[in-house]
This record gives C-alpha cells, sequence and structure tokens, in this order.
C-alpha cells in the first residue's frame, strides 16, 4: 500500500489547511472509485508521521485543528523567521505604493474610485497589494454592481510603523515649492 501513502503525502502537502482523516478518505475513495477503509488512512498517516519525526527531515507531520498538516520542526524557527521578514520587506513598486496611497487615504474605496484618479487599470496592483495583506476588502458599495470596497490592513500599520490611519502624514506636509507658480513674498 505504498501508493496510499503517496497520495495521501501529496494530498496533505499541497493543503492550505490541516486536512481531516474524513477528507481524506473522501477524496481517495472518489480517485479510487471504491471505498477506502479509514484503517489504512489511518495506518498509512501513523507510517508517514513516524517517518517525519526522523531527524533527517526539518519539518514534521503534525496533528492539529481536527487534521494533519506538514510543519517544519522547531529546530528551523530562526532560519524560517529570517526568510519571512526579509520577503516581507521586498519593496513596493511605484505602482503598487501609488494605490496603496490612495487607498490609505481616500478609504473606503472601490477599485474604480482608484483607477479614476490613477488614470489607469488597477487591477495588478490592487491584486498584488491584497496577496501581500496590505489591503483588505472592507465589503460592498450600494452602487451599480456593487463593486468591492477597500481598505487597508493592521499588515498596513506594522509595515508603515503606525499605529493609526491618522498618523500618515498629511497633504500639506508634502508641499513642493518648485512646482508654485510666482514668488514668495516675504
Amino acid at each position: 500500500m505504498d501508493f496510499l501513502h503517496r497520495h495521501i503525502e501529496a494530498l496533505i502537502f499541497c493543503a492550505p489547511e490541516p486536512l481531516t482523516v474524513t477528507e481524506i478518505v473522501k477524496c481517495l475513495s472518489e480517485m479510487f472509485e471504491a471505498e477506502v477503509p479509514i484503517d489504512h488512512v489511518e495506518a498509512a498517516i501513523y507510517d508517514l508521521r513516524k517517518k517525519y519525526n526522523q531527524d533527517d527531515f526539518s519539518f514534521a507531520l503534525e496533528h492539529l485543528g481536527g487534521g494533519y498538516q506538514f510543519l517544519t520542526k522547531p529546530a528551523y524557527q530562526t532560519s524560517i523567521s529570517i526568510l519571512l521578514r526579509q520577503q516581507s520587506q521586498k519593496r513596493l513598486s511605484s505602482a503598487q505604493l501609488e494605490t496603496l496611497s490612495i487607498i490609505a487615504y481616500k478609504q473606503p474605496i472601490t477599485k474604480g474610485e482608484v483607477e479614476q484618479i490613477r488614470g489607469v487599470n488597477s487591477d495588478y496592483s490592487i491584486q498584488k497589494l491584497l496577496e501581500k495583506e496590505l489591503i483588505e476588502i472592507k465589503g460592498k458599495s450600494e452602487g451599480v454592481g456593487k463593486p468591492l470596497i477597500y481598505g487597508t490592513s493592521q499588515k498596513f500599520m506594522e509595515y508603515f510603523g503606525i499605529n493609526s490611519i491618522q498618523d500618515l502624514p498629511q497633504p500639506k506636509d508634502f508641499s513642493q515649492p518648485e512646482n508654485q507658480i510666482g514668488e514668495e513674498k516675504d
């Protein structure tokens, strides 16, 4: 039944959340077009847990939240923390930063309103900001088509080191004297 182990391993590996024995049995039964006994699945999971608890692996098959999930072992926490910190510090593109600033200052705001201000399509920037969890969907507008409304997230606050939206610099703080017409008189 080695093939059963590999299928279970693949299912657990690709699942974004802990996978229950019932979900595994249901999936395998549909795939094999035959009922897979729950005790076979439980025995395979036992074998896999034993296999991944060995020191040869940096991760283990853990039972949590009523299901099973692969998790890295605590000994590797430091290196993983460094990687995650480095990845979270990756710079935003100018389009993403522009979109993010519009959302931060005008929230709650729809994608259409962001595009109207920017003058270009903002699908990609909004998608990337959602993936980086700097913005989040706050609900739906009452307007035509009920478009999604976006706003900044808690991660946005952490990323920019502020405690609230009121801590953002105000437009008057961005005065650019070179863009003014005429001479300043004292």
